[in-house]
């Protein structure tokens, strides 16, 4: 079932809902709609499956009904320069849920999206469990984010009558001077998650952790670290070490941890469906008691 849903700001997503129909319910923001072509082959330079939301869904559909739709992709296309805000991010998700006649439901989100899992964690009680990959949940870097997001969007306002200059095609990461790499995208769509950092630094996710009486996982890859040149605040977003350090003490707070290790395991590779679905379909097996 797909259905058109109004959101808060009145903008619309396209939302799905599939799979077994007596499994539990997985919501997966994270759904991006596949790609094909040229366009295919330059994700796969990077790393990215062209058809990420796909794998996504259908890897988990047998199992569970999944809730799915692309809110990055939503809110690059719509985007909320002002308005991008925790409590709004969850009132848009509570909707679609309520939307497509969902009630209880588990989470996943990477990234930032793994950030807006946690805020609707904590404004919500129909949460029955929460994945948490590319982000930790205890000690997240939230300073870190602010000056990357910050230096992103003044870019972004430098160089807006500038045409996009995107790597080429077939350019590889490596390839990238990504200390001398310009941004040149519309500044709204850059200006929305300096907002959302903004409104989080008085976020202190150390006070939250009993609120959380669910089952929860947090993971990333064993070379998540990202270094920031100075066009981007010149820190260091160390995802990775974060979940090392704070290991015992997320699992005193009944978090799994898990570590993805593999080649160049880094933040982007840790995203893609074939390093996640092994990892995150059993666990949500046991977590929810499909087992019995």
């Amino acid at each position: 079932m797909k259905k058109i849903v109004e959101l808060h700001d009145g903008s619309t997503l396209e939302v799905g809902l599939t799979g077994n129909r007596s499994g539990k319910v997985i919501m997966l923001p994270v759904a991006k709609k596949s790609v094909y072509g040229q366009e295919a082959e330059s994700l796969k330079l990077w790393g990215v499956d062209p058809e990420l939301g796909k794998n996504f869904v259908e890897g988990l559909s047998d199992t569970f009904q999944v809730l799915y739709f692309d809110y990055e992709g939503h809110l690059f296309e719509n985007p909320r320069p002002d308005s991008l805000t925790p409590e709004n991010m969850a009132q848009d998700l509570l909707h679609i849920a309520d939307e497509m006649k969902v009630g209880k439901f588990s989470y996943y989100g990477y990234s930032w999206l793994a950030l807006v899992g946690l805020q609707l964690a904590i404004r919500t009680n129909r949460l029955e469990s929460l994945i948490m990959g590319g982000y930790p949940p205890y000690e997240g870097p939230y300073k870190e984010m602010m000056a990357v997001t910050k230096k992103t969007y003044e870019q972004a306002l430098n160089h807006h009558n500038v045409p996009e200059n995107a790597p080429e095609e077939q350019a590889t990461p490596e390839e990238i001077d990504w200390n001398n790499l310009q941004v040149k995208i519309d500044p709204n769509q850059t200006k929305q998650f300096f907002t959302m950092y903004q409104s989080l630094m008085d976020f202190n996710d150390k006070e939250i952790q009993d609120r959380l009486n669910f089952p929860k996982l947090t993971f990333a890859g064993e070379k998540d670290t990202i270094v920031y040149g100075e066009n981007f605040g010149s820190v260091t977003v160390d995802i990775i070490g974060l979940l090392q350090k704070n290991e015992k003490q997320l699992q005193s707070f009944s978090w799994d941890v898990e570590i993805l290790k593999g080649n160049n395991m880094d933040h982007t590779k840790a995203m893609q469906p074939a390093s996640v679905l092994p990892l995150v379909k059993p666990w949500l097996t046991r977590a929810l008691d499909l087992s019995q």
